[in-house]
């Protein structure tokens, strides 16, 4: 069985996929409302590694629909959704969301 992945960041990078799931994904665009793009600061040597930036985008729950933050669904397997939960550093939890078409979607947010 797929799951929905909804990525904003650097999941969407060709290298990271690789590193990630050993595969490059497809997908297709969407938006999530009611969220709002920040950034973090990352200290984990493989994340560094493997997305080449210290600073990652985060989203946070705003409740505004005037928020938005656009990004890319892609179709994983629930083995890959674990390979994701622990690429994604502390700072984030992993949270189910319904999408802008109407698909649901996990999407890592704001941990706080």
């Amino acid at each position: 069985m797929s799951e929905n992945l909804f990525s904003y960041g650097t999941l969407q990078q060709e290298n990271v996929q690789q590193d990630t799931f050993g595969r490059l994904l497809t997908g297709h665009q969407d938006v999530l409302t009611g969220y709002k793009l920040s950034w973090v600061k990352i200290t984990d040597e493989k994340v560094l590694a493997s997305s080449g930036a210290n600073q990652h985008p985060i989203i946070r729950f705003t409740g505004d629909a005037d928020d938005r933050v656009e990004g890319t669904v892609f179709k994983i397997t629930a083995n890959e959704l674990k390979q994701v939960d622990e690429y994604e550093v502390d700072d984030y939890k992993r949270i189910s969301v319904k999408l802008q078409s109407g698909e649901n979607a996990w999407v890592y947010v704001n941990a706080e």
